[in-house]
């Protein structure tokens, strides 16, 4: 019986300091990923609209040059020359997808692209993500929404090419761009 009062307590005091460590831990590591969470938002929408910065001046260069709005529940960003910078995440074909889409001012045109998460296959459906990628949505339009065609073969304003062999997550990319755009649309369309 004694030893098994021993056990219970030796439990109950190693769980006590196992737990504080662990309370310390989060403690201290927590602002640290807030802090870099918040440099991945700010370069991603920075990037998207092509402002130029760096690490270093990235919180004064956002501070100058970009205003948080929302409407209805939805929070988006825009660019001292009117660009706008749409956040915008959905499923893809393994996971979620996750960036921010940069609009010229009147919605009609998409001036930048980035990704900030994406759990496709790697090598092909991640290729996504790729800069290469990406720059060909650039001077796409959404009218009357986005069309994936074969690669090679996206050559109207509203037309983008898939990724051959990952032609699933370019369709649900597209897929993405096209819900959330129409969000956004309804939401600030008119401004």
């Amino acid at each position: 019986m004694k030893d098994k009062i021993l056990m219970i307590v030796f439990v109950l005091v190693l769980g006590t300091i196992l737990t504080t460590a662990l309370v310390a831990v989060n403690g201290y590591t927590k602002p640290i990923i807030d802090r870099h969470a918040e440099i991945k938002l700010k370069s991603n929408i920075l990037s998207a609209l092509q402002i130029p910065f760096t690490l270093d001046t990235i919180d004064d260069v956002f501070d100058q040059s970009i205003t948080e709005k929302s409407a209805g529940e939805r929070t988006y960003y825009e660019a001292t020359d009117g660009t706008l910078a749409l956040p915008y995440e959905g499923s893809g074909l393994w996971g979620p997808i996750i960036g921010i889409i940069a609009m010229n001012s009147d919605l009609s045109q998409i001036t930048g692209i980035t990704i900030m998460q994406q759990e496709e296959t790697p090598g092909l459906g991640s290729r996504i993500a790729e800069r290469e990628y990406l720059d060909t949505y650039i001077g796409k339009e959404f009218a009357p929404e986005l069309e994936m065609l074969p690669p090679g073969k996206g050559k109207g304003s509203n037309q983008v090419d898939g990724i051959s062999g990952a032609t699933m997550s370019s369709k649900a990319f597209v897929k993405i761009l096209n819900d959330e755009f129409n969000v956004y649309d309804s939401l600030i369309g008119g401004k």
